[in-house]
C-alpha cells in the first residue's frame, strides 16, 4: 500500500452528539479506529439513571472498544493508550483536557475537530457563543492538538454563512457533518505526508466560556435583536426564558418586529411610539401572529413558548389555553 492509500490506526475521544458525526465518517474512512474514549456515564435526571453518551451508544453498536476513564492524568491510562500504538488520536468535544503526557503518544499526534473559524472562538461553547456575538460566518477547523487551550497549528478550516433563522441546534447540525468530511480529508492527507499546518493568527483572538443556565433568563431591558440572538443560541439548550405569573417561560422561536406591533383582538393599533414608550418587558399585543413584547431598543414576537412541565406550542396554540394579559414579562 502506497503512503496515499495508507490506513492509520486511531484513537478517538468524544461525548456529545456532535461528535457523532465524525466518528461515522471514520468508520466510513479506510482507516481504522481502534478504540473509543468518552466521558464516562453519569446519573442525569429525575430518576438519577446513568446517562450513556451518544459516542457510547454509537461505539457500542459498531463493536469499538469503549474507555472511559475519570481522568488521562493516570499512569494507568496513558497505559492504555499507548498499548493501542496508535499512529493519531482525534478529539472531538471530549469534554477532558489531554495531559501532555497523552498528547506525545501517538505516532503522529492528535487532532481537534473545533466548531469554529480558529482563532475566533477557542474554548467549550464556539457555536452558541457566535450567534450570541452576532457572527455573520463560522465554520470547523482541523487543529493539531498542543498543550495550551485551541492553540495548537491549522490544517484545514472551511467557512459556514450564519441564516437569520439559524439556532445552535440548526448551525450543529450542519456543522457536524462538515467537520467530519474534513476530518477524513486532512488525515487522508497526513497518510501521504503532504498535510501543511499554518500558526494560528495572533490577533482576532476570542474566547467561548462554556454556557450557563443562568444566561438563559432574558433581561428585556437588552435591545430585541441581542435579546433574538440570546434565543437562537440557547436554543436547543439551555433554551432562553422569562417568567409569566411567576413560572418560568421558556422561548424557543421569536423574530424581530418591523415597524408596529401587531393589534391584540378588540385592542387599538399599538404605533411605535407607544411602543417605544412602553416599559421593557410590556406585553404590547398578544394574537395568532405572536407575542408583541417591548424591549430596551425595538419590540421582539415571540412565535413559540413552553411553560415548565408542559410541550413547546406555538404560539395560537399556546393562547388557547393560556391569557397573556397586556401588562409584562418579568425581566432579570
Amino acid at each position: 500500500m502506497n503512503n496515499s492509500q495508507k490506513s492509520l490506526r486511531l484513537g478517538f475521544a468524544g461525548t456529545p452528539q456532535f461528535s457523532v458525526a465524525a466518528l461515522d465518517a471514520l468508520l466510513r474512512s479506510r482507516h481504522r479506529v481502534l478504540a473509543v474514549l468518552t466521558q464516562p456515564d453519569r446519573p442525569a435526571g429525575r430518576g438519577q439513571s446513568l446517562n450513556v453518551s451518544p459516542v457510547k451508544r454509537r461505539a457500542i453498536e459498531t463493536g469499538l472498544e469503549v474507555l472511559q476513564p475519570t481522568s488521562l492524568k493516570t499512569p494507568e491510562a496513558a497505559a492504555t493508550l499507548g498499548r493501542l500504538q496508535l499512529d493519531a488520536l482525534v478529539v472531538v468535544a471530549y469534554g477532558m483536557i489531554l495531559p501532555e503526557a497523552v498528547l506525545a503518544l501517538p505516532k503522529l499526534g492528535c487532532f481537534n475537530i473545533h466548531a469554529s473559524l480558529l482563532p475566533r472562538w477557542r474554548g467549550a461553547a464556539p457555536v452558541q457563543r457566535a450567534l450570541l456575538a452576532g457572527d455573520a460566518a463560522t465554520g470547523v477547523t482541523i487543529m493539531r492538538m498542543e498543550a495550551g487551550l485551541d492553540t495548537g497549528p491549522v490544517l484545514a478550516a472551511r467557512e459556514v454563512r450564519i441564516d437569520d433563522r439559524d439556532t445552535a441546534g440548526s448551525l450543529h447540525d450542519r456543522l457536524a457533518p462538515l467537520g467530519g468530511e474534513l476530518l477524513v480529508e486532512t488525515l487522508d492527507a497526513i497518510a501521504a505526508g503532504c498535510a501543511r499546518e499554518q500558526a494560528q493568527s495572533p490577533s482576532g483572538i476570542t474566547y467561548a466560556a462554556k454556557i450557563t443556565k443562568a444566561e438563559a433568563l432574558i433581561d428585556w431591558r437588552e435591545p430585541a435583536g441581542s435579546i433574538l440572538r440570546r434565543v437562537r443560541a440557547f436554543n436547543p439548550w439551555p433554551v432562553a426564558e422569562t417568567r409569566m405569573n411567576g413560572a418560568q417561560l421558556r422561548i424557543w422561536d421569536a423574530e424581530l418586529v418591523s415597524g408596529a406591533p401587531a393589534s391584540a383582538a378588540g385592542t387599538a393599533a399599538v404605533t411605535p411610539s407607544l411602543a417605544a414608550a412602553a416599559l421593557p418587558g410590556s406585553v404590547l399585543a398578544a394574537s395568532g401572529a405572536g407575542i408583541d413584547v417591548a424591549c430596551g431598543r425595538g419590540v421582539l414576537r415571540l412565535l413559540r413558548l413552553q411553560l415548565a412541565g408542559r410541550k413547546p406550542l406555538a404560539v395560537p396554540e399556546f393562547l388557547k389555553s393560556q391569557r397573556v394579559a397586556l401588562s409584562s414579562f418579568a425581566s432579570s
